[in-house]
């Protein structure tokens, strides 16, 4: 590695290119959005899992198995793909993996034998499929723009991506996911296609909307993003030569000490986020005893703010370097846990009691503070994922990218399982889902010290 960035200066693709880049995004989010955290996830802690806490836990094994996997696919893949060239045909072999897992999801009906294992099996393997195929998209920064506008075209990226989660949550709570006691969707509509609200099949079909709205919104990546050219090795040369390159760029690495430190702090500080999205909804519907109305309402809120502020991030990122940018965002993200963790059916801040729940949405004032703190996550999240892959991009060069963000990927689920599985663990072992918002908070704090000590890119 050589002079800290991209060898050579790329010009600036074509509008048309810098869309179909994009909208992966926009394809990926409705699965994060829809299935990770906001419906399908607190379906699976309250209608199949013997109770929430239960649920939780089984929902943090599933996530750390994901990472484990992640944690080994990433690096040697995307070494392959750097040794093969193009990125494309690697995005669509993950795909098919994530239709195929997401459409699995629809048959974790309540009452149904074998319902647990499909639904984590389902979520496990749609998780490594739709992060893999991230790092092959994020390998070709460096290849649509200069340095100068990583950060914009990554936050870009990030806040098409919320919007996508946006959407696709009001179509599905707004005409497909209805209440088993009322048989209406969040607008008051009945469900078409004869979706069964006794059966939950309104949230168990995200699953299968996910997977085909991937493979609608992908299609412009392959059609109009050009593709880096192919080297002149065949497969399996280049795999042979991918793996080597694997231990290599650990040699690399080591040798700048910025990348090493970046490295290890991302994997820290993902832990956390990764764990955070991923226990959002459960938490809400476990301690609030939220429904599919108010989970609704709080994801949508949330993915506004999140594309604002993965827009006014990436500009940010380009004004002032990422590093400030990443360093706020842990900081907010720690406070916010703290104050998840104050609050409780009947308190606030710890020891603070209230009056009881009226009747309306968030109706208690707890409620109204975790609502107001998940918009605060949503706000921040975009800027630090976003700001975290234009900073690998400034920090190696573009012939290499696919090695570097597959790195970056390995940093940030090589131990990503040890934050959910902390979560797990902590929440099994004392019987409350508050253990989740605490365990958190140090895997942050431990990330922004860490971080700190990065030179400023």
């Amino acid at each position: 590695m050589s002079g800290g960035g991209p060898l050579v200066r790329p010009t600036v693709a074509s509008r048309p290119a810098i869309w179909g880049w994009l909208l992966f995004d926009w394809a990926c989010q409705p699965f994060f959005t829809l299935v990770t955290t906001f419906v399908f996830a607190p379906y699976f802690a309250a209608a199949l899992a013997p109770d929430p806490v239960t649920g939780q836990s089984l929902w943090g094994y599933a996530t750390a198995a994901a990472g484990f996997a992640l944690a080994i696919l990433s690096p040697v893949l995307g070494s392959v793909a750097d040794a093969t060239g193009p990125k494309k045909p690697w995005i669509a072999s993950c795909g098919l993996v994530l239709f195929a897992a997401s459409f699995a999801l629809w048959y974790a009906a309540p009452g149904q034998p074998y319902a647990i294992a499909v639904a984590l099996l389902g979520f496990a393997f749609a998780t490594i499929a739709v992060e893999v195929a991230a790092v092959f998209n994020n390998a070709m920064i460096p290849h649509l723009v200069p340095p100068e506008r990583y950060g914009r075209l990554s936050g870009t990226g990030w806040a098409i991506g919320y919007l996508g989660g946006l959407v696709s949550l009001v179509i599905v709570l707004g005409f497909l996911a209805a209440d088993a006691a009322t048989g209406k969707t969040v607008l008051g509509f009945t469900p078409p296609f004869g979706l069964d609200p006794a059966q939950r099949e309104g949230d168990r079909i995200t699953g299968p909307f996910s997977a085909l709205w991937f493979l609608v919104f992908v299609l412009p990546l392959f059609l109009f993003t050009p593709d880096i050219a192919r080297s002149k090795l065949r497969l399996g040369a280049a795999v042979r030569q991918g793996l080597t390159q694997v231990r290599g760029t650990f040699v690399d690495a080591r040798r700048h000490e910025g990348v090493v430190r970046f490295l290890i702090a991302n994997m820290v500080y993902q832990d956390a986020l990764v764990a955070l999205f991923a226990f959002g909804g459960i938490y809400g519907a476990g301690v609030f005893g939220w429904q599919a109305t108010e989970l609704g309402l709080f994801g949508i809120l949330l993915t506004i703010t999140g594309t604002a502020g993965a827009l006014i991030g990436g500009r940010l990122d380009d004004r002032f370097g990422a590093k400030p940018v990443i360093l706020g965002a842990i900081l907010v993200l720690a406070l916010v846990c703290a104050g998840v963790l104050s609050l409780g059916r009947e308190h606030i801040f710890f020891v603070i009691p209230t009056a009881p729940a009226g009747e309306g949405l968030y109706a208690s004032a707890p409620e109204k503070i975790f609502l107001a703190l998940g918009l605060v996550i949503g706000a921040v999240a975009g800027p630090l994922q976003a700001s975290s892959r234009s900073m690998l991009a400034r920090l190696v060069p573009a012939r290499e990218a696919g090695r570097y963000f597959g790195l970056l990927a390995l940093s940030g689920k090589v131990t990503s399982f040890l934050a959910p599985l902390a979560v797990a663990v902590a929440t099994a072992a004392f019987q409350t889902q508050g253990a989740g918002p605490a365990v958190l908070i140090l895997f942050l704090l431990a990330g922004f010290v860490l971080l700190s000590g990065v030179k400023k890119v």
